[in-house]
């Protein structure tokens, strides 16, 4: 087991990477519990947390909205929450963003901690303090920096995964070495394979990695200011392709890293033999590289991304495999941009 902290401006988060979760127990706090978990997830994994009041969502994006945290916050008085509770979220993305956030709100905070179960949330969602909601289909437009006690990510629980859900997190996996590891990059190239056939060891040792350069990122700028943007890497035209097209999370992330590359090379920072082989690696994993249609929608919806500053937008690109910059690119300059 791995065992990764990330020190935030108001406590550490510890990161448990390898940890079977049935051990969870033993960072539980000795006060009153309250789960929070989806339909899915309690269905496979209700009856190890039958013990504790239980709040209960749905899996899609169109839960992570205000009203289901409303709804939420009901539940936790009608339990009989106060600030000393913990509540312990047990799922993805979608789960551990929205319990990070109700409990960063009600009665101005309470400590939770996550079971993170999907592959997306191991590498990615469920690490660095960042929770959030959507709204009016805007990705994650009303949110908080909170730090969970802790994040329990067990490899053995992405058995259960379907295809999209791996890609998900493939997604954030190849974004993470991008950014900040070129060796990491070639080791996927040449295990490919595994990863698809999803390896437990391989996994094990792609989800440290990746949580090693996220908290490395985050224990440098924790709320955003400067560095930590370049963890957004893919991220703002997949986030607009996601709304537009309704595709995956994962999906989406893979061609806004096809469209950041494309950037790249335009603007001279990465050679074309890199970006020949990003998108090899991509095509390797199953993962889309061509934008099918609505262009111009996803341009419009790319307007309302929280790093734009009037006509322009604050760009992750690659300066070659493993090293990002944060540049601004003009709206005008985006529309030019086309998929090979």
């Amino acid at each position: 087991m791995k065992d990764i902290r990330i020190k935030g401006s108001q406590s550490e988060s510890q990161i448990l990477v390898g940890e079977d979760f049935k051990n969870f127990k033993n960072y539980l706090p000795n006060r009153k519990v309250i789960v929070l978990t989806d339909d899915k997830v309690n269905t496979i994994y209700g009856e190890y947390f039958k013990e504790y009041p239980l709040i209960v969502i749905g899996q899609t994006e169109k839960v992570k909205t205000l009203d289901t945290i409303g709804d939420i916050l009901r539940k936790l008085i009608e339990y009989e929450a106060d600030r000393k509770t913990f509540l312990l979220a047990v799922g993805g993305g979608i789960v551990t963003d929205i319990a990070g956030f109700a409990a960063s709100t009600y009665m101005r905070g309470m400590e939770f901690g996550f079971i993170s179960t999907t592959l997306l949330s191991q590498v990615d969602a469920s690490v660095g303090g960042k929770c959030g909601v959507n709204l009016d289909g805007y990705k994650n437009m009303v949110g908080v920096f909170s730090q969970p006690n802790f994040v329990i990510c067990d490899p053995k629980m992405l058995k259960t995964l379907d295809k999209a859900d791996l890609h998900c997190g493939f997604a954030e996996i190849v974004k993470h070495t991008l950014i900040e590891d070129a060796d990491m990059f070639s080791f996927i190239e040449n295990n490919t394979d595994k990863l698809l056939s999803v390896d437990n060891e391989l996994i094990e040792k792609l989800v440290v990695n990746s949580v090693e350069i996220k908290s490395n990122v985050v224990n440098r700028d924790e709320k955003e200011s400067g560095e930590r943007r370049k963890l957004n890497f893919g991220h703002t035209f997949g986030h607009a392709a996601e709304k537009v097209l309704g595709i995956s999370h994962g999906n989406a992330v893979s061609l806004g890293m096809v469209i950041a590359a494309q950037l790249s090379v335009a603007k001279g920072l990465l050679s074309q033999n890199d970006y020949d082989r990003i998108l090899k690696l991509l095509k390797a994993l199953e993962m889309p590289t061509v934008i099918p249609e609505r262009h111009a929608e996803i341009l419009n919806a790319l307007t309302m991304d929280k790093k734009r500053e009037g006509d322009v937008i604050h760009f992750v690109l690659l300066n070659g495999i493993g090293k990002a910059s944060i540049e601004p690119i003009k709206i005008e300059e985006l529309k030019k941009v086309t998929i090979q």
